[in-house]
């Protein structure tokens, strides 16, 4: 089974799409109501969901660190820097993480695209 995927809403819907078309399970935060939360209330209903969150936003970067510091668990966070990647590139290297990687190994971690 891949794993489930939070899309912030900063991901270019393209990306959502892409992933679809290959059969990844992903929930986009407009979608679920949260295009207008913070940051961290993304994160929280994400792992309330089992979903790992994909971002472009790199406070997300800060918020996984402040998580990880004091313990707080999450279900995992993989980041790619807007001008570090294609649309193309996204949906292939999040094709593969969600295939490859299970639940229990991505949390509270946090995994950078584009994949070398």
């Amino acid at each position: 089974m891949s794993l489930l995927l939070y899309m912030d809403q900063h991901v270019p819907a393209a990306v959502t799409r892409g992933l679809r078309r290959r059969g990844i399970d992903v929930l986009a935060a407009h979608e679920d109501g949260a295009a207008e939360w913070e940051d961290e209330e993304i994160l929280q209903r994400a792992t309330e969901l089992g979903r790992v969150v994909y971002t472009q936003d790199d406070d997300f970067l800060e918020l996984a660190y402040r998580w990880q510091s004091s313990s707080r668990e999450f279900a995992g966070i993989v980041y790619a820097h807007q001008l570090n990647i294609t649309v193309g590139q996204a949906i292939k290297d999040l094709e593969l993480v969600a295939k490859i990687m299970r639940a229990d190994e991505m949390r509270s971690r946090v995994e950078f695209l584009p994949l070398r």
